[in-house]
């Protein structure tokens, strides 16, 4: 799930100066953490970035929206999870609860107005806890989410992509010894540690029904060899009353980074946009 390997065969795009990096201190005691954030302020809606796991903020499809909102004058904020990138602790510390914490932290201190929220990968499953929480909590306050652009949809992976694909002897030793050595095409294996699939089942959709609040729209390239894109079309059934659009790209892989799907997600973004105004 995982980009950063992908930038030295993706074509660059034009740069824009960075926004000076400010840090928002999420938790407290042994669980504080220090969360990078770069914020382009601008006019709304405002675009909010969650990204995929092991990525960071400096990907492809971040970098190109940043300069779709600089280019616009529109706010853009972007961060890192612990554990990733900029932000302070170990990848290995991380966990479902601990990364959507961070994301409702950094929404709350560092966007004003509506925002489009667009999730990558596991960034897509975060956006959907994000938004389902600030939906369930609008009689106290609006959620302030327009829309959610939703790529490659990691939703759940912790337990249908990683536990309930492991032969029950694999699952054994797992629990066992705490962690998992998975292998990757886009980099040296890494070791996933089993709390983060034991958290994980706290925040598992596993078929029910989704109250986002707000349009929705689904990319998802149909040559993706790690999020398969069949989990896509069975999560359109799952939106109670959202209006939810699902477009798939039959020669679309993982990263959906090429200039062509970038214009996608930009078309997705503007129709959002013309949907929530």
């Amino acid at each position: 799930m995982s980009e950063a390997a992908a930038r030295a065969t993706t074509p660059t795009l034009a740069t824009v100066p960075e926004p000076p990096l400010a840090r928002l201190t999420v938790g407290t005691g042994e669980a504080a953490r220090e969360i990078a954030v770069l914020q382009r302020p601008g006019s709304g809606p405002g675009l909010f970035w969650m990204g995929g796991f092991r990525s960071d903020m400096a990907g492809t499809k971040a970098a190109a929206l940043d300069a779709l909102a600089a280019e616009s004058g529109r706010a853009f904020t972007r961060f890192d999870y612990s554990g990733h990138g900029r932000s302070s602790g170990t990848f290995e510390e991380g966990t479902i609860t601990r990364w959507v914490e961070e994301s409702e932290a950094v929404f709350e201190r560092f966007t004003s107005g509506s925002q489009v929220v667009v999730g990558s990968s596991m960034g897509g499953w975060l956006a959907l806890l994000l938004a389902t929480r600030l939906n369930a909590m609008r009689e106290e306050r609006p959620s302030r989410i327009a829309g959610l652009v939703l790529l490659a949809p990691a939703v759940d992976f912790t337990e249908a992509l990683i536990w309930k694909i492991m032969p029950k002897k694999l699952q054994k030793a797992f629990e066992e010894t705490g962690f998992h050595l998975r292998q990757s095409d886009y980099s040296e294996p890494y070791r996933i540690p089993f709390a983060l699939v034991a958290d994980g089942r706290k925040h598992l959709f596993d078929g029910r029904m989704i109250e986002t609040g707000c349009p929705v729209h689904i990319l998802h390239g149909m040559k993706d060899d790690e999020v398969p894109w069949q989990g896509s079309t069975t999560l359109t059934t799952q939106f109670s009353s959202d209006d939810v659009v699902l477009t798939l790209i039959r020669d679309g892989d993982h990263r959906l980074s090429r200039p062509e799907d970038i214009e996608r997600l930009k078309a997705a973004i503007a129709g959002l946009e013309l949907h929530a105004g």
